[in-house]
């Protein structure tokens, strides 16, 4: 390991300790294998250690890999960043804004602006998640539209025409809400391409980078390699899916070029390290991708 790591490797330990997670695994891009730490189970000296080979679910970390699946797609001109999604999803055609996030859903009006890929990437479409109580927020959980850690219940141009019978909570290109605004562009990929989102990414990226165990579910056969899920209650780990199990491993049942991945350490480094060496993306948009596209003045203090 190099000298910079221990830092990183204590930051997890601490973590460990303190019981927020039961282990994990640090990926660090001047190393040449991950290391991981603590187990898969939390207090339990008979669990097994964290394994290295461990499939987890990235969350998140998956809005990455799908930035630069788009951004592969504007530099090939079949995307467009300040051009309008709609021709793709017309489920968000015309979209209506509310003149406040908390405001009642009949006093939306048409939005002046449409949403386009550079809204998505940059979380300012005007669809994410509702942070406060209200109109808004309780129609997205009616509807099956609050973000979680389970995958969603609906499958992908269900949940989009759900998304789009709702308002914007502003106007794209004025508010800053995580988290929908990529789903959104998993499904703007898979129209664009004509392939779900995790066949995309398999021959455009995945395959090609030797990132053998990432895609959107756990194959049967390695269901083994999925650690449990753990959610926090009263301070303390509480598993809500067991090792091995749940809704991730076997094909889904439908299209989820909405949802998220899972992945190893050592593949995601494999993409890390492809993106900072210039492989995937152009000098332009490497630099666009790691500098802050947000404008202040859209990052609303109560939006996250």
């Amino acid at each position: 390991m190099s000298t910079s790591t221990p830092p990183a490797v204590r930051l997890l330990e601490s973590a460990i300790d303190a019981g927020t997670v039961p282990g994990g695994i640090i990926a660090h891009g001047h190393d040449p294998e991950p290391v991981a730490r603590g187990r898969v189970a939390p207090g339990a000296a008979t669990s097994p250690a964290f394994p290295l080979d461990a499939i987890v679910r990235i969350q998140s970390m998956t809005k990455a890999i799908q930035a630069v699946a788009a951004l592969r797609l504007v530099e090939r001109g079949v995307l467009a960043l300040d051009s309008p999604v709609a021709p793709w999803l017309p489920e968000l055609a015309a979209p209506r804004v509310l003149p406040s996030p908390d405001a009642d859903l009949d006093r939306a009006v048409p939005s002046p602006t449409e949403i386009t890929l550079r809204h998505l990437l940059t979380c300012t479409s005007g669809l994410g998640i509702a942070t406060a109580e209200g109109p808004l927020q309780r129609a997205m959980a009616q509807a099956g539209l609050e973000a979680g850690s389970a995958p969603w219940s609906l499958a992908a141009d269900e949940w989009l025409a759900a998304l789009g019978a709702l308002p914007l909570a502003g106007e794209p290109g004025r508010v800053w809400r995580y988290h929908h605004s990529f789903s959104v562009l998993g499904i703007l990929l898979s129209r664009v391409t004509g392939s779900p989102l995790d066949a995309h990414l398999r021959a455009d990226l995945l395959e090609p980078l030797g990132m053998v165990d990432t895609g959107s579910f756990v194959p049967a056969a390695q269901h083994h390699r999925l650690p449990p899920a753990f959610t926090v209650e009263d301070g303390e780990l509480v598993e809500v899916e067991a090792a091995g199990g749940g809704p991730l491993v076997g094909p889904p049942s439908g299209d989820v070029s909405h949802g998220e991945l899972v992945s190893t350490a050592a593949d995601y480094l494999c993409f890390l390290r492809a993106l900072r060496d210039g492989e995937l993306l152009s000098t332009d948009h490497l630099a666009m991708m790691t500098t802050d596209q947000v404008p202040s003045s859209v990052k609303q203090p109560d939006s996250f």
